[in-house]
């Protein structure tokens, strides 16, 4: 499939709305989500200042298994597209105890407002007061809404079609506070954390993002028939947002029901937003119900700052440095990257050869059951790219 039957397959992939600039307006498709949509980010939102003769610098974080070869990839892609970022890369060792390199990282974050990241393990081996420095990231950051836009894809064959769901998870509360203790030996004691203020913001988040991307219902999951008081205020708080958006349905989901609904029949969700533990559950139930983790992006918002990254948390160690990774996942996050940074016609260019090449099932990884090579894909990514010819107004 070549670039120029992208405009029919963006009328099946059914996009969620994005600003474009007036030569790429045809070409909305998978992953284009408009992440400007919390109250503080408005139509008016300006993406980080490009510097150094209009280039913009963004925080690129390794991390460990497959994530060091698809940055990589995403770096030459760029590179052969003439994208005006530059890199800076912060790596980090999440095999060390010591902290010294997420502070560094997390600085460079600070410095230019936007990274892409791959994934790192979390050694569950090392003491408890060792912190996940993914979840270090998202709360030393406030990066407190994660986003996954889980939708079926042309030429990737699932039990289920026809899915276009959007996840908004809480990202810096409930049980990863990272609040345990073991005050009497055999009982440890986990903390649940739900504050009235972040379940407000992340519903606001939520209702707003729908709103600007024309979504017409909103589903909150939720365990409030035990966790009365926990998620029984989650809950509330999203019942006071809605109200304000009489716009936009609303309904509620307890958190086992709605696993066994998504595998039963997707269809009937069209956005839902939940706490922290139970996004993390539903996010990869999602992935897996589109293909698999290499195919989803995601994408971690605060009001200060943002990180793209796969969508769901697997490293992929065991098939690291084999030249067999799905790229699609980093690939497609680094486009959502490019949409914040308001590179629309770059990442429309580089989405639509993504999906293009998607399309072409000789080209499948091992996770899809093909025998494609990661080059083997990013080489047909380029060549669909360099087709088209170069972009002919300016960006």
């Amino acid at each position: 499939m070549t670039l120029r039957s992208v405009s029919a397959l963006s009328k099946v992939l059914k996009p969620v709305l994005c600003d474009r600039l007036a030569q790429t307006q045809s070409l909305k498709a998978y992953g284009a989500t408009n992440h400007t949509f919390h109250r503080r980010q408005t139509s008016t939102y300006t993406p980080p200042p490009a510097r150094y003769g209009g280039r913009h610098t963004v925080t690129l974080i390794p991390g460990d298994g497959i994530g060091p070869e698809l940055a990589n990839h995403v770096r030459e892609l760029f590179r052969f597209c003439c994208v005006p970022v530059d890199f800076e890369v912060a790596n980090v060792d999440s095999s060390l105890t010591s902290e010294d390199d997420i502070n560094n990282a997390i600085m460079a974050i600070r410095r230019n407002g936007v990274a892409l990241k791959g994934n790192m393990e979390t050694n569950h081996n090392l003491p408890p007061s060792y912190k996940s420095r993914n979840n270090l990231l998202r709360t030393t950051l406030d990066l407190y809404a994660n986003v996954m836009h889980c939708q079926s894809l042309p030429g990737v064959k699932t039990r289920h079609r026809n899915i276009d769901i959007l996840i908004v998870r809480e990202n810096t509360e409930g049980e990863y506070s990272s609040l345990e203790h073991e005050s009497v030996p055999g009982v440890v004691e986990c903390l649940k954390i739900i504050t009235r203020v972040k379940s407000l913001r992340i519903a606001d988040f939520a209702f707003q993002m729908a709103r600007e991307n024309g979504r017409r219902r909103i589903t909150a999951v939720h365990k409030a028939n035990i966790m009365k008081l926990g998620d029984g205020l989650f809950l509330e708080c999203c019942k006071e947002v809605a109200s304000g958006y009489p716009d936009i349905a609303f309904d509620s989901i307890i958190v086992d029901n709605a696993t066994m609904q998504l595998v039963s029949r997707p269809q009937q969700f069209d956005m839902m937003v939940m706490p922290n533990l139970y996004g993390n559950v539903v996010s990869n139930v999602c992935a897996g119900l589109v293909g698999g983790p290499g195919l989803v992006p995601g994408a971690n918002h605060g009001d200060d700052y943002a990180l793209f990254e796969t969508g769901t948390r697997n490293t992929g160690r065991s098939i690291a440095n084999r030249n067999s990774a799905n790229p699609t996942a980093m690939l497609l996050a680094s486009c959502l990257l490019l949409d914040h940074l308001k590179l629309h016609a770059y990442a429309s260019m580089i989405r639509s050869a993504v999906l293009a090449t998607l399309s072409e099932t000789r080209l499948h990884t091992a996770d899809l059951g093909g025998q494609g090579s990661t080059s083997d894909v990013v080489k047909s990514i380029r060549n669909s790219i360099q087709s088209t010819g170069p972009l002919t107004q300016s960006i």
